[in-house]
This record gives structure tokens, C-alpha cells and sequence, in this order.
């Protein structure tokens, strides 16, 4: 975020000469300033830890130290600033794992309506529909996470797992390539790149 910094000039005017006690009365009473406003620091925003974080994972080389940083952002986006949105994507997360779908997808309906400019409700929803196969809604809420968080690395792994499911190996691989921009010591995104590269290559493409 760019900082503007407005430069004052002083002008001097010069007058007749007083005697020092004339000037005394002709100067004005010095003027007490105003306190100068702070800005937070960028770190102390949610965005702001956000970017951060995303720049160390851009430069993260280690493998694991990577994990630990994307770690945290998921941290990052799970807070959603709301006790009952959290509740309900831990009811939705339950059912999820209950393999309670339908459950899960009632929940995570709430959530998105309740509170759409919250990522990871759209995610998470996007999760839920490609467990069921339901591929059309997946990448429909794929789409509305991008929209509101472009580096949702999580998410874009999903659009690469439905473009190479429906046999899009074209689009799955830019997708995989998309995840390793934000994200370079993702294994699983490095294994896809290489697989989907070398079968492209055969297939002539």
C-alpha cells in the first residue's frame, strides 16, 4: 500500500524591523501541533498477516518450514470473526467427516448466506460438492473463493482435481502451476505439475 507524504514549504516574509520587544508582541502565539496519527502496523490486520504470510511462503525453501507457514494461513482464514459462523463450520466440519452431507451442506448453506465475504464458507462448501461429486456446484463456489481470496491455494488444488477428474488434463495442469506460484514447495502440487506434464507430452500435446 503505497504512502502519500505531503511536503510543506515555509515561507519567510520579511517586514520592517521592530525592536526586539515589538517583535515579541508581533509573533504569533507558536501553534501547539497536532498528534500525529499512527497507522497500525500492516502486521497487526488480518490482511496484513495475510500478506506477509503469503511472501515467506513464496520464499520458503524448506519443505516443512512451508508447511508451518501454510499452516498459519489457514489459521488465518478459518477465523471467520463470528462465534456462530465458527460454530457451524465446526458442525459442518463434523458431518464431513461423518460423511453426513447433506448435514454438512445445510450448514455451510447458513454460513455463505449469513456471512458471504467470508472465504472460506464458499471453500468449504466447494469441498463438501466434490466429496459428493456434484462438480458444476464445486467449481461454482471454487470460483466465489477465488473471487474473494485469488491466492486460496486450497482451493485452486480442488479445480485442478476436478479439471483432472473429468479428464481436463490441460486445465488440471495450470491450475497445479497456479498453486506453485503462491505456494512453490507444495509436494503434492510439484507431483501433479510433473505427472500431468510428462502425460501431456505423450499424448502429444
Amino acid at each position: 500500500m503505497r504512502i502519500l507524504f505531503a511536503f510543506f514549504t515555509a515561507f519567510v516574509l520579511s517586514g520592517t524591523a521592530l525592536p526586539a520587544s515589538a517583535q515579541d508582541q508581533a509573533k504569533p502565539p507558536a501553534a501547539t501541533p497536532p498528534p500525529a496519527i499512527t497507522p497500525p502496523p500492516a502486521a497487526s490486520t488480518r490482511q496484513g498477516r495475510l500478506d506477509q504470510l503469503f511472501g515467506d511462503l513464496r520464499r520458503e525453501r524448506n519443505e516443512k518450514a512451508a508447511e508451518r507457514i501454510a499452516g498459519r494461513i489457514w489459521n488465518e482464514w478459518s477465523q471467520s470473526g463470528s462465534a456462530s459462523i465458527d460454530l457451524m463450520m465446526q458442525w459442518a466440519q463434523k458431518a464431513t467427516e461423518d460423511q453426513k452431507f447433506d448435514v454438512a451442506l445445510d450448514f455451510l448453506d447458513q454460513v455463505v448466506t449469513l456471512q458471504p465475504d467470508y472465504a472460506e464458507g464458499w471453500n468449504r462448501r466447494a469441498t463438501v460438492h466434490f466429496l459428493m461429486k456434484n462438480y458444476g456446484k464445486s467449481m461454482a463456489d471454487i470460483d466465489h473463493t477465488l473471487q474473494l481470496e485469488p491466492r486460496h491455494f486450497g482451493a485452486l488444488s480442488g479445480l485442478a482435481q476436478i479439471m483432472a477428474e473429468t479428464g481436463h488434463k490441460q486445465s488440471a495442469l495450470e491450475a497445479w502451476q497456479k498453486v506453485l506460484t503462491i505456494y512453490p514447495m507444495m509436494r503434492s502440487a510439484q507431483d501433479q505439475v510433473s505427472t500431468l506434464s510428462e502425460e501431456l507430452a505423450g499424448e502429444g500435446i
